[in-house]
């Protein structure tokens, strides 16, 4: 997380263009969450994250900004829909299920790092389990020559496990029987969920059967390596470290705020728009949340709130909320020039994508540079004819274009096929002209 303004910024150019303003923004809040842990502790439960609302059209880079951001921390990140929540007492999610969302992540995240740490501990369980089944062991009444013998065949069974010369070869393992299904459900009510969780522990006090099966070696590593794992994974440790990593680390993104703001003259329309907002304060001001791992404090939770505002503005957002979001930033639309560089200039762009797939068939793709105006060029063409949906466009009008060559992809293999602007061209041309036709094929 030690990571200054500049590289964060840096780091986000590779993989979107543009946007220098809501790039500089969300740096300076992640900078200021690392500050903020190098202070004294009294002053730490002092400063609050300075939550942000991001606002532009769909397509232009608001989901992918936080998303690569958590990504690259290692920070525990839930993206979600405000307008799947509804307000006490309506049918849908409650706000807080987020929070749980997030504590999710952040158990899932801390369980990958842990078992990280110990990878070669459980590589060694996973194997001497399954060269025992291999090897059985001798009686302590062997004869010396029968343990020399014995030595040998398990040293040579070993070499052949690790170098995976027996894959494909079957033996009979034991694994513990589950006594019940896990039910990760956020929404469901924390009384409901702690209630599941007891069950579930008296009856797995109850059955400690275990189940053979007859697998692959290659099938049995897996099954074994989730068992070996959860015997020697500290459980209470990775609990105490996720919800730590939540509380000062967590970033929710709630997108779609604007399909909750209510201006005044449908405010009588749909009473649960107020009321999803009333009940997001709570969580974004700061407050305690159960969830079946422990309590969490919203306190420092980083949330970014985004959406198109289109038909509704931010100061439709009851004012209390908006007190919650300071900061703003407005991310431009996307120009004939920032979706040619997106096609060009990103990591993994969507032509690198198509590149590789076509590989996989032994067809070499290329696109001339002036096919790849095009494609910027007619993105943009049908963003203005129809609606804006920023650089989801290209995804559409490449698509049109390669079909047929994709399709046709097994007789020309050990080709080159190269995409020219004529082949664009022909293709987009009709479509893009007729808005009708664009409506409902771009």
């Amino acid at each position: 997380m030690d990571m200054t303004p500049k590289q964060i910024v840096a780091y986000l150019d590779d993989y979107i263009i543009g946007q220098k303003n809501a790039k500089k923004t969300i740096a300076l809040a992640l900078r200021n969450r690392y500050r903020r842990m190098m202070v004294e502790p009294k002053l730490q439960e002092e400063i609050m994250p300075k939550n942000i609302l991001m606002i532009g059209s769909t397509g232009v880079g608001k989901t992918e900004i936080a998303r690569r951001l958590a990504k690259m921390m290692g920070l525990p990140f839930v993206k979600v829909e405000a307008s799947k929540y509804t307000e006490v007492g309506f049918v849908g999610r409650d706000v807080e299920s987020m929070i749980r969302d997030l504590v999710y992540e952040g158990i899932n995240l801390v369980t990958k790092e842990f078992e990280e740490k110990i990878k070669d501990k459980i590589d060694d369980e996973v194997n001497r389990k399954i060269i025992e089944k291999l090897v059985p062991p001798l009686p302590e009444s062997a004869s010396d020559s029968a343990k020399e013998s014995f030595i040998k065949t398990y040293n040579t069974m070993e070499k052949k496990l690790l170098d995976g010369s027996l894959d494909d070869k079957k033996i009979e393992i034991e694994i513990p029987k589950k006594a019940h299904i896990e039910i990760l459900d956020s929404s469901m009510p924390f009384d409901m969920s702690s209630m599941q969780e007891s069950l579930n522990k008296m009856l797995g006090g109850l059955n400690k059967d275990t189940v053979k099966k007859e697998v692959l070696i290659k099938d049995a590593k897996v099954l074994l390596r989730s068992v070996a794992s959860e015997s020697l994974l500290d459980t209470e440790a990775i609990k105490v470290e996720a919800l730590k990593r939540c509380e000062n680390g967590g970033i929710i993104f709630l997108d779609e705020i604007d399909k909750i703001a209510s201006g005044k003259k449908n405010n009588g329309q749909d009473p649960s728009k107020e009321g999803v907002q009333r009940d997001l304060l709570p969580i974004v001001e700061g407050s305690i949340v159960q969830t079946k791992f422990g309590q969490i404090k919203t306190d420092h939770i980083l949330f970014i709130a985004a959406g198109a505002f289109h038909v509704s503005k931010p100061s439709d957002l009851i004012p209390e909320l908006q007190g919650r979001f300071p900061l703003r930033v407005e991310l431009e639309s996307l120009d004939e020039e920032a979706l040619y560089k997106i096609l060009t200039n990103t990591k993994n762009s969507l032509l690198r994508q198509y590149q590789a797939l076509l590989a996989v068939e032994d067809v070499e793709l290329e696109f001339d540079d002036e096919a790849i105006r095009a494609f910027a060029k007619y993105s943009v063409t049908a963003n203005e004819k129809t609606e804006d949906i920023g650089a989801r466009r290209l995804h559409t009008v490449i698509e049109k274009v390669i079909e047929d060559i994709s399709f046709d992809a097994d007789e020309k293999k050990g080709t080159k096929v190269v995409v020219t602007k004529e082949l664009v061209s022909e293709k987009l041309d009709d479509i893009v002209e007729n808005i009708d036709t664009a409506r409902y094929i771009l």
